[in-house]
């Protein structure tokens, strides 16, 4: 018979056990991502590999590109101020140790007569670390904790009353490193779905980017 001391110590050393074969599996995935070209996964096809951009695998056959009815804007979460400049672009100012939240919205307006997408997917990338192996191509020096994201349209904001939209949240804080810095919004407004080892069939795409500065504050 087995004693309840020695029951607890058995439950104890299976948890150890757990916790040592869980560590190993990681630390073997984490190398495989590494060591390995990752093909292809929504919403940043090849984010991992030497693509450009998401027109590397699809094809920008979308009948979303009327600048005057599409909806590419990046707010300020807490106030709703639009960070865009008079010239399209985008500038986010934020002191060192200071984190913001920003609402990256998508969509169309409420009025656009062609059939709507249905699924946003978005990006933000350093032109500088594209080709490079790390997941995260954001600034570097940047903390950000939600660089890219794949969304049903079925958001609503009070910029935007009646537009279809995704309106997602993403911090940001520069680091002690951080510098002033040049990124690009990659957009993918889709409908359908990607035929298995054929992106170029079955989904319909319009593809924007966008121009993002971001600017340390001393």
């Amino acid at each position: 018979m087995i004693k309840c001391s020695d029951a607890l110590s058995l439950k104890n050393k299976g948890r150890v056990v757990f916790w040592v074969i869980l560590a190993v599996v990681g630390t073997v995935l984490s190398a495989t991502i590494n060591t390995r070209p990752v093909m292809a996964y929504p919403p940043a096809v090849g984010v991992v590999g030497p693509s450009q951009s998401c027109l590397t695998c699809h094809v920008d056959n979308g009948p979303w590109k009327d600048d005057s009815r599409a909806i590419i804007d990046i707010v300020d979460k807490k106030t709703g101020e639009s960070f865009m400049q008079e010239d399209g672009t985008f500038l986010i100012s934020i002191k060192k140790g200071e984190i913001k939240t920003v609402l990256t919205i998508i969509g169309r307006a409420g009025d656009d007569e062609a059939t709507p997408a249905y699924r946003n997917g978005w990006l933000y990338v350093s032109p500088d670390l594209i080709g490079t192996p790390s997941f995260n191509k954001f600034a570097t020096g940047w903390n950000v904790n939600l660089h890219l994201g794949c969304r049903l349209l079925s958001d609503k904001h009070k910029n935007y009353p009646g537009a279809r939209i995704t309106a997602a949240g993403m911090r940001l804080s520069p680091g002690e490193d951080a510098q002033d810095a040049e990124i690009m919004l990659q957009v993918m407004m889709t409908s359908g779905e990607s035929v298995k080892g054929k992106p170029k069939e079955g989904l319909t795409v319009s593809y924007f980017e966008r121009v993002v500065l971001l600017r340390v504050i001393e």
